[in-house]
Parts: structure tokens; sequence; C-alpha cells
């Protein structure tokens, strides 16, 4: 059975079959921790997958093997790929670090899911690995190809002034808490899940415009815990902006919450940003096409982000920013390995690169530092004397 969520197909492994379909991909390798799921997880493929679109080869090897449960066979996985393969992380928060730093010491390039990182430490290490190994480490935040938000980003860039302030929510239905129950408040939390993707909007709108300075943090709870989660059911993050140009203040809001009933749409996601000279309205969750089929809910879909419903019987979501955000790393990771581009080229905000990235994992780990120390405020350090804008450490803030 696949998680209860808007996404029945999967997302990663139907782009690398179909990457694959294309000729973009070769050899696809899938690993876990437990081998034992592999026997459903194929059923799986087979019926949302196999078939439904024509010509789809699910071959796919698998770590560790169907009778065993290895914690650390990602180690063993990774031992059969080498430089210039390709190595996409989409597991709990807290192992992308382990796992990602064994891959780029092989010379892999590495895409992770948001988070990257949950430390600032681990963010700057995983940086310096990347350097030396020669590889091209990205996160995979598919907003940036979001048309909305990407035309949004250029107008904030290029017309509203400085920043002054946004505020930005998102959530999942509560029954979500019963899929993430094995990590949620123990490994993890919402704001690093699904915080991560504003607040990485934030970053990539302001690079070279503003700097976050300092992060407080609240939470609500109660329905998770009536569940015995021990987590929070929502996490806002106030966060201070400091304008580059002239040391102006701006604040931004990031709201998460995983206890939203279930309604239209799977995540509710919009945002509101305001700069000096002019604002902006994004409500990603409504696009203006709703779906109401019989003994099926109403909603409200988004096949920019992944069209499932083929065409002539085979899948037709390219240009869905859900494939996109795959396939441009797949290409960049093509072009670096024949030698017609180095992995900085991609510092220019095309790619959410491990080295342009460090602010939001700033921002994310003081939120939880501060939850953590009852809503102190926590300020992000800069190097440079102080007027860098690349993050080095976090530290409470002194009153």
């Amino acid at each position: 059975k696949g998680a209860d969520s808007d996404k029945g197909a999967g997302v990663v492994a139907l782009t690398m079959f179909d990457l694959r379909r294309r000729g973009k991909v070769d050899r696809i390798a899938m690993c876990g921790v437990n081998g034992k799921k592999f026997p459903g997880i194929r059923k799986h493929m087979q019926r949302c997958i196999g078939d439904v679109y024509k010509d789809m080869d699910l071959t796919c090897e698998t770590f560790p093997g169907d009778e065993e449960v290895d914690p650390t066979a990602y180690v063993t996985a990774a031992g059969t790929f080498g430089k210039g393969d390709v190595a996409i992380i989409f597991t709990p928060d807290d192992t992308h670090y382990d796992i990602a730093k064994v891959c780029v010491e092989r010379g892999m390039h590495v895409m992770v899911t948001k988070p990257i990182v949950q430390t600032l430490s681990h963010h700057l290490d995983l940086a310096k690995a990347a350097n030396a190994a020669g590889a091209l480490v990205a996160v995979e935040v598919h907003k940036r190809l979001d048309p909305f938000y990407a035309d949004a980003r250029d107008r904030a860039r290029s017309a509203l002034g400085n920043f002054s302030y946004m505020y930005a929510y998102m959530s999942q239905p509560k029954h979500q808490l019963e899929t993430f129950r094995a990590w949620a408040g123990k490994s993890s939390d919402i704001s690093y899940y699904l915080n991560s993707h504003h607040v990485d909007f934030s970053e990539w709108t302001l690079a070279g415009i503003a700097r976050p300075v300092r992060v407080s943090a609240s939470s609500s709870t109660g329905v998770a815990k009536a569940r015995d989660i021990d987590t929070e059911d929502s996490i806002t993050l106030t966060v201070d902006w400091e304008n580059l140009s002239d040391g102006t203040k701006g604040t931004a809001v990031y709201t998460s919450s995983w206890v939203a009933p279930k309604s239209d749409v799977h995540s509710q996601q919009r945002f509101f940003y305001m700069g000096t000279k002019g604002e902006i309205n994004v409500d990603q969750a409504h696009r203006g096409c709703t779906v109401a089929v019989d003994d099926v809910p109403f909603g409200s879909v988004n096949p920019l982000f992944m069209k499932y419903t083929p065409t002539n019987g085979y899948f037709s979501g390219q240009g869905s920013y859900g494939v996109r955000s795959f396939e441009n790393f797949a290409d960049a990771c093509a072009s670096i390995n024949e030698g017609a581009a180095k992995p900085a080229d991609y510092d220019d905000g095309s790619l959410a690169t491990v080295h342009t990235t460090m602010q939001g994992t700033a921002i994310l780990e003081a939120g939880r530092r501060s939850l953590d120390a009852d809503g102190r405020p926590m300020d992000i350090v800069y190097g440079e004397g102080g007027k860098g804008v690349e993050p080095v450490g976090i530290q409470p803030h002194e009153f």
C-alpha cells in the first residue's frame, strides 16, 4: 500500500523510469532499510506505473536483499556506483547527511530532498566534501520551478525593492501523521519538512538583497499528542531579514502544519510577499482547475506539478515541474561528466546547490533550537567580520 498522499504513482521512481525510457538514465537502483518491503513496492510500482504507462521498464536493483533489514545498506549500494553517477536521497531528514556524505566521497553527484541536512555544521561539511570530490550536490526544492513562484521571485528581485514582509503557510492533512509516525517528533518536525519550501523561496529570492539574522519559533500542540505522537501540530518561524543595501529590516513568518482537515487539496500552499515598492499574493493550491468524479472526493488539482494522466498510453508529464526538478539535475550532471560544465556553474540560482542554500539550513536549525529553548530568539552568525552572507554559526540572542 502506498502512502496516503497525492502521489499514488510516486514522483522519484516514475521520473527515473521515464528518464531511462528517454535515454537519459541507464542503471537504476533503490535502497532502503527493510528489504522485506521491496516485494510490495514492486507490486505497487507495477500497478501504478507499469500497468498505466506504455514502454515503462521497471527493472530496478534493490538494497538490501528481500529478506534483510540493514540500516547501513546505503553504504553497500553506494559501493556499487562510482564517480559521476547520481544519488537521489529521499529518506527521513536525520539520515540525509550520513547517506549524502558516503555518496559524495565516492565522487557521486547528489540530490537530496529538503531539508538537505538539519544542522548548519553538517551543511558546511557537506559543501566542503562536494568541493573536494568535484561533485554537484543540490537540494530538491521543486517550488523553484513552479512558474507562479519563479515569476514571483523575478518580480520581487526586479521591481519590488528591498524586502519588507512575507507570510507563508503550508499544510498537510492530519491523517498524514500516521504515515510519518515512525519519525515525526523523533528525528524531525513539520518545520523541517514543510517550512523548508518557503524558507528556500526566500533565500533564493533574496540572494544578494537580504540575509536572515534572527529566528524565533513558536508552536501549537494537542492533535498529534492525542494520537501518541510526541510532536508539534504546527510550527511558526519568525525571521528577521536584514537588507544588505542599507541595513533596514524585514520580517518573514513561515507556518507549517500537519493537522489540517481533509479538503479539496492535499497540501495548502500560499504566501504573501511585500517589498518596499510592491506586493505579490500566490495561492499554489488553487490553479483554477477542479475535478469531480463519481466516488472520488471533489478536488482542486495542479497538473503543473505532476501530470499523471497518460497521453496515448504514454507518461506525458515531462513538462511538469515535479519532473523537471530531477531532469534538470540529471542534465547538469551529464554536462559535468562530459566536461562541458563545472559544479560551480550551477551556483547561479539555476539549481539549489549545497553552496547557495546555507541560509535556509541556518533558519531551520535556529527555529528548532528556539523551540527547544522555549522560544528564545537565535542569532545567525556570519563571517567576514559579521558582514558576510554565508552563515558560520548560530547562537542564542543576548538581550
